[in-house]
């Protein structure tokens, strides 16, 4: 048994130093990324360091091209390809750390929350400083955007262009303010590509980087609309108003840039969060503006000055066309089971290689209730216990959730068309380092707590390691929403003994005084639903594999090698001829319509590529799943809590109801309760539900008295 520690301990070794190295690496070529972001408005970036650069990677082949691509798109792409194999490694070292907790949480201060409430929501010293030094960025940019293009205007320039001085001036703003915006847009979906390599290795995950994107893109349409319209003003005053209708063949086309940029006011008007939560359905639809934003912006500026934003557009149009093709396939649903609460927990089978971390999430596609509407949603089974099932639960809040309780509640359906795209988690499971876990819900933000749950079961069991001692704080507004408390528990698995975990849990009923009578107590209907297997449905899968991170790193490298073959071919033979002709030039317009076709032609044939050959492997892992029993307990650990009639058929079920505290007429104490284990050397607080909880645990953990306490907010509303 000892070398064979030993040999785990050297492997596990092995794999953190070259995490380590490729965060290195990677942090190297970012800092070298953003040094030219902070040159990029000065004239020795423009006067030298461009022309030069330039001269060496001018071509027949890529022609002015080559230097943005070698400056703006190689170094991203680069840190992806890094970020894949950084995963796979991180998966790797977690699979031979199972059985034990790693190193403990140091308490840092950059971690905690500084800003509670406000418009920015819950922000971190990290993410505050971040985001301080971003908005410095831009500052720096317009201020050394304008001193320069100011310092070109005189009189006698004005005069020669049959302008004033400030109308030169209003004009130059415009141009430049237009420049720093595409820092902005630079940036802007990297957050929103839900499978990027770049999140994880950052420890972020897609769900938690939503906010970001929300900041970037109040700045980009800010900046882009005071851009469109100080040109306007400028053309008005200047009597140029026919330059609005202007597309040229050659420089830039201002119909295509007022066209985007009214698809992206659009889009950006209905992200209001009144509009949002009012009319999500609107909301949804509108954002596929996009499509028509960062086509007629390409169309605007030409494909050369594109590049400056193409690697983080090029990565989410990888991200978007794999979901798009793990979409396309029909999952089996095995069984449904519908809670007194109003939630439904749908139970999919998954192939043995799928494997994900707790508060993973997947998005979910019902066609019978809307073909187009994605949903995301808390994968709450754990694919080392429930190696063939993967679980979800949806509470039946928004419409589409209605109609979901409502179609399965009354009607005996046996067959349901799914589609899901997922699960996406965390790389890394950093609760694991804490002695305890402080977790706080709110109605059905218990459902990424059950995932951490499971997984803490799983390994006690498993490996007898030390489990972190976890107090489950859970409110709810009334006592049927206490069957959640059932899904801790899996249905299936051979290792689920729940007393092997030290697990308290206080479950809070804010809207009933007492316990409801027995007999009238609608926690003992609940309804179980088994589906048909079909012979189009197929089990959950990983769109590349369990070697997903390799392939899409061989994706990434080898789709943008293909587009520049491809473009390069296309230059060489069709434009560089016209270009290199003295009286004529090639059409601004169709050289970017090409690009953009180049480009969806290399990402296509390569994810397709990669798609199809484990598309088969999955196909031969599928076929030795055997069907499910797929039956649901008929009575719930809840119930035990109104002293209804029960047997006690197994110790886990008898140990989740010891544990097992409810308070009725009364909401939880969070200071109090929270605050109880300062003593203790390292706490992860774990908060999910509504914003004002949030802000409350937050608020707590940032202003207390306690510095052992770590916040973490798992939110998905968007």
């Amino acid at each position: 048994m000892a070398p064979e520690m030993a040999k785990r301990s050297a492997s596990l070794e092995k794999y953190c130093r070259l995490q380590s190295s490729i965060r290195l690496l990677a942090l190297v070529v970012f800092l070298g990324f953003i040094f030219i972001w902070i040159m990029k408005p000065t004239n020795t970036f423009y006067l030298k360091w461009r022309p030069q650069l330039a001269s060496q990677t001018r071509s027949t082949y890529f022609g002015s091209q080559g230097s943005n691509i070698l400056i703006f798109c190689f170094p991203v792409l680069f840190i992806a390809v890094l970020g894949c194999l950084y995963v796979h490694i991180a998966q790797k070292a977690n699979s031979i750390n199972m059985g034990s907790n790693g190193a403990k949480n140091k308490n840092l201060i950059w971690k905690r929350p500084v800003l509670v409430k406000g418009p920015l929501g819950i922000v971190s010293m990290i993410e505050l400083t971040i985001f301080v030094m971003f908005v410095a960025l831009l500052v720096w940019s317009i201020s050394s955007y304008l001193e320069s293009g100011f310092s070109r205007i005189s009189k006698e320039s004005a005069a020669e262009s049959g302008h004033k001085v400030w109308q030169e001036k209003l004009e130059s703003a415009a141009l430049r303010i237009g420049l720093v915006g595409n820092a902005c847009l630079a940036f802007l979906f990297f957050p929103v590509a839900r499978g990027s390599s770049m999140l994880p290795l950052l420890g972020l995950t897609s769900e938690g980087c939503i906010k970001y994107h929300i900041w970037l893109g109040h700045m980009t349409m800010t900046l882009f609309t005071i851009h469109g319209a100080l040109y306007v003003i400028y053309w008005a005053t200047a009597y140029q108003l026919s330059e609005v209708l202007k597309w040229d063949k050659i420089g830039i086309s201002n119909l295509a840039g007022e066209i985007s940029l009214v698809g992206g006011l659009v889009l950006w008007i209905v992200t209001l969060p009144r509009i949002r939560r009012k009319a999500f359905e609107v909301f949804f639809y509108t954002h596929y503006l996009y499509i028509i934003f960062v086509v007629f912006f390409v169309f605007h500026v030409g494909i050369n000055d594109a590049y400056i934003v193409l690697p983080g557009l090029y990565l989410f149009l990888l991200d978007r066309y794999l979901r798009f093709l793990q979409s396309r396939r029909r999952v089996r649903l095995l069984s449904a089971r519908l809670l007194p609460c109003q939630s439904i927990e749908l139970n999919f089978s998954k192939t043995h290689g799928l494997t994900y971390s707790p508060t993973s999430v997947m998005f979910i596609n019902i066609p019978s209730l809307s073909l187009l509407q994605w949903h995301p949603f808390t994968v709450t089974s754990n694919s080392n216990l429930e190696e063939e099932k993967l679980s979800v639960v949806i509470k039946s809040e928004g419409s589409w959730s209605q109609k979901l309780f409502q179609m399965l509640s009354s009607s005996s359906i046996d067959r349901l068309s799914v589609s899901v795209e997922g699960p996406y988690g965390p790389a890394s499971t950093n609760y694991l380092r804490f002695e305890s876990l402080v977790m706080v819900s709110g109605g059905s933000g218990i459902t990424p707590f059950i995932s951490i749950i499971r997984e803490l079961i799983y390994r006690s069991t498993t490996f007898k390691s030390t489990a972190p001692k976890i107090v489950l704080i859970c409110a709810f507004k009334n006592s049927s929403s206490l069957s959640m408390l059932d899904l801790i528990l899996p249905l299936t698995g051979t290792h689920s003994d729940i007393s092997n975990i030290h697990l308290k849990i206080d479950a809070f009923v804010t809207r009933e005084k007492e316990p409801k009578p027995d007999n009238n107590n609608p926690i003992h209907h609940l309804q179980a639903i088994r589906f048909k297997p079909h012979p189009t449905d197929a089990p959950i899968s990983a769109v590349l594999g369990p070697n997903h991170w390799l392939w899409l790193a061989a994706i990434i490298s080898s789709s943008f090698m293909l587009y520049l073959v491809i473009i390069g071919i296309i230059t060489r033979c069709y434009i560089y001829p016209v270009d290199h002709n003295t009286t004529r030039m090639f059409s601004y317009p169709l050289k970017s319509f090409l690009n953009m076709v180049a480009i969806c032609v290399a990402i296509g044939v390569t994810s397709s590529a990669a798609f199809l050959w484990n598309k088969k492997r999955n196909a031969k892992e599928a076929t030795k799943i055997q069907d499910m029993d797929g039956q649901s307990p008929n009575v719930s650990p809840a119930s035990m809590n109104f002293n209804a009639d029960r047997e006690m058929e197994s110790l886990p079920y008898r140990s989740l109801v010891e544990a097992t505290n409810v308070h009725y007429g009364e909401r939880p104490d969070l200071e109090r309760m929270i605050l109880e284990h300062r003593d203790e050397s390292s706490v992860g607080v774990l908060v999910s539900g509504p914003r004002r909880m949030r802000q409350e645990v937050a608020a707590i953990c940032a202003f207390g008295s306690a510095n052992n306490l770590h916040f973490e907010s798992i939110s998905f509303s968007w």
